[in-house]
């Protein structure tokens, strides 16, 4: 495979030459530059992009980070996609970090995503006082949050309205007749959690039916939606709803509920938060709470985009509806 010194023998220049040509310096001769791009398109030379970052730390790499916490979660996965698409349409590639709520994994990834010179970063924060987060900010780093803002510092933000989401599905179950509605939370150290936790408790206060004990707090993946699922059916009164406070820890409840050969809805309805491409697949199929992931993608990579090119303009805070797509778990 052909280098750049390669490149510099062919054309008979110096290497500090060919790197000039790479980096479009306007200091080189014109007869000079047709010589190189053609030696570069004779050899079939590709430069390696580290190397490129290292000749030159002013120009831009074209390469954005995006730091996630659950790769197993299907909306993150939609949230990628997202960005992607329009990370690709804006000549970025990207490299994605998954954390897996670990803030120590967090740590490594963020001094690894500045190690490889990106412009710009795109993370669900590990939580809301995410010092590291904060701290990179305050360098200069064009960052903007999905999912999960940051407190104490202005920032793009892209999330939903969790709390009403979690209001309308548990308001829903209520209108159905439910009485005893159980919640299954992720971890309260995440704010799209405590604004879930809140919307469902908001609704059972307003008709005087909050009941605490039948709240389970869980790590927001799926063994915890197994374990506390489980729980909830130990009680001497069980629920006869349970609110999912995500797809995981829905998918957990379900296992439990059929391993216990439970019928849905008959014995025990169901809501999830996180509507998936499967839910409607499901027997019965399940009643969830849409949020459009997908877009919360798109719209992210496009304020991350915008604020790498114009650092100064205003932060924007963009929160986005839910749906809720009624199917027949309840």
């Amino acid at each position: 495979m052909a280098g750049m010194v390669d490149v510099a023998k062919r054309a008979g220049v110096s290497i500090a030459t060919v790197s000039r040509v790479l980096n479009k310096s306007e200091n080189v001769n014109e007869g000079t530059r047709l010589k190189i791009l053609k030696a570069i398109k004779e050899l079939k030379y590709r430069p390696s992009r580290v190397a490129k970052r290292l000749r030159s730390k002013d120009l831009p790499s074209y390469l954005l980070g995006v730091l996630i916490p659950d790769i197993q979660n299907p909306f993150y996965v939609d949230v990628l996609r997202g960005i992607e698409d329009i990370a690709y349409r804006n000549n970025y590639a990207i490299i994605m970090c998954n954390y897996g709520q670990d803030d120590k994994k967090e740590i490594m990834y963020l001094d690894i995503l500045q190690a490889e010179a990106i412009d710009g970063l795109i993370a669900a924060p590990v939580n809301e006082n995410d010092q590291r987060l904060k701290n990179l900010i305050h360098t200069g780093m064009p960052v903007v949050c999905v999912d999960r803002g940051l407190s104490g510092i202005d920032v793009d933000i892209v999330s939903v309205n969790n709390e009403e989401g979690a209001y309308n599905a548990v308001a829903y179950l209520i209108k159905s007749g439910y009485k005893r509605i159980a919640h299954i939370s992720g971890l309260m150290s995440i704010p799209t959690s405590v604004m879930r936790e809140k919307g469902y408790r908001r609704a059972l206060e307003d008709k005087g039916i909050y009941q605490k004990d039948l709240v389970r707090y869980g790590n927001s993946f799926y063994d915890s939606g197994v374990k506390l699922c489980g729980e909830l059916l130990d009680l001497p009164s069980p629920p006869d709803a349970i609110f999912a406070g995500n797809n995981l820890l829905t998918l957990g409840a379900l296992e439990t509920i059929h391993k216990r050969k439970k019928q849905i809805p008959n014995d025990i309805a169901i809501i999830g938060f996180d509507d998936m491409f499967w839910s409607s697949s499901l027997n019965p199929p399940l009643t969830a709470v849409r949020q459009p992931a997908y877009e919360i993608g798109k719209r992210a990579g496009e304020l991350l985009i915008q604020r790498i090119n114009d650092p100064r303009r205003p932060c924007i805070r963009m929160s986005m509806n839910t749906e809720l797509m009624i199917r027949n778990s309840c």
